[in-house]
């Protein structure tokens, strides 16, 4: 029954000794039933353990969030429901009991990649991330991330807005939607993706929240992308969770001058692997990516004025952006736009620190 199960998620325990108690009784029925209806004490857990056990067991609080669950239309699965992510049981720490809403049988489907990164992102980090989301959603690959600020952010809309599936994992309750500003984004994904989350009804956005939540969202996915994040980022805690589930690690290389490049720098120098390309990523995944006629795209382009400011340009000597800016006068919403579209191409390459240089064909 839900009242089991919603009781299970208030138990303040470490989340390896619910699942591992649960693993023992297999329902969260059977476990309330030793220990809440039976009052039997003996076994072999400590007393600590049954007495938080026992102290979770408030009637009134389970009714009232069975009751918000009811008008918000959220779910709740343990570690035995069908619809529980496969992903997930492959480690001890994985949550045994998890809300939900949306359409969580898709992360038994498609592949997942986490995408996460600063939330004071800077222009750069959105483009690529746009980029990066926008090619996944027309590959059918999931995109997991936290619906915080920034990149998080970024990689939810543009997957929504390119027909993706996306996940976003909460570190609060399914009743407080935080940031705030993310209120559409949460509905959004409500109808077009899916929100999970292991705590209860109620649980405010303490700091501490989010490192658990980030084991999720790395544990959800093939691989986790970190875009953009300084030294101290929570970013670098999901892609440490990644390393220890034995996930594998990207990061977009970016400015040594930049502050919210030093963290993604340090990965790669610690030795994740760097994001250059869309081809990287899938070869990485072990899926064939398929790329568009350069020559149908090219005579589209031709078309364009600024594609031929910038193709003539860029040559094999790199050039930085600051410079083809200077040079070219050219929007620079417009001419990030063309760029990324000239690296889906493979016509273009970006090296770290903002520059560019011409793919010759033989490297296509």
């Amino acid at each position: 029954m839900i009242d089991f199960d919603i009781w299970y998620s208030l138990v303040k325990l470490n989340p390896n000794i619910k699942l591992d108690i649960l693993k023992k009784f297999k329902t969260t029925e059977h476990i309330w039933y030793r220990y809440i209806a039976n009052e039997q004490d003996y076994d072999i857990f400590n007393s600590k353990i049954i007495k938080c056990l026992k102290n979770a067991w408030n009637k009134e609080k389970i009714n009232k969030i069975k009751e918000k669950m009811l008008n918000d239309n959220v779910n709740i699965i343990n570690y035995y429901d069908e619809l529980y992510p496969q992903k997930l049981k492959n480690f001890d720490d994985s949550p045994s009991v998890m809300y939900y809403r949306g359409k969580i049988q898709f992360l038994n489907t498609n592949p997942s990649i986490a995408i996460v990164g600063a939330r004071k992102c800077t222009f750069y980090g959105q483009n690529t991330t746009e980029l990066i989301a926008k090619e996944l959603a027309k590959n059918n690959i999931n995109v997991i991330s936290g619906m915080a600020r920034g990149i998080d952010t970024f990689a939810h809309k543009v997957t929504i807005a390119n027909s993706g599936f996306t996940c976003a994992v909460l570190g609060t309750g399914m009743d407080i939607i935080y940031p705030r500003e993310n209120m559409q984004l949460y509905n959004e994904l409500i109808n077009n993706g899916c929100i999970l989350s292991e705590f209860p009804f109620g649980t405010k956005p303490y700091p501490y929240n989010f490192p658990i939540r980030n084991r999720i969202i790395s544990g959800l996915s093939d691989i986790v992308i970190v875009v953009e994040a300084d030294i101290k980022s929570g970013s670098l805690i999901t892609a440490s969770s990644a390393l220890n589930q034995g996930k594998d690690v990207m990061a977009v290389p970016g400015s040594v001058f930049s502050d919210k490049s030093r963290g993604t720098n340090k990965l790669i120098k610690d030795g994740a692997y760097p994001f250059t390309c869309m081809k990287d990523l899938f070869e990485l995944l072990g899926i064939q990516y398929l790329i568009e006629a350069k020559s149908k795209t090219k005579t589209i382009n031709s078309k364009n004025k600024n594609y031929g400011i910038i193709n003539k340009l860029i040559s094999d000597k790199p050039i930085h952006i600051d410079e083809i800016i200077r040079i070219t006068n050219i929007d620079i919403k417009c001419l990030y736009e063309l760029l990324f579209e000239m690296q889906i191409n493979n016509e273009v390459k970006c090296l770290s620190g903002n520059y560019y240089v011409r793919i010759n064909d033989r490297f296509s």
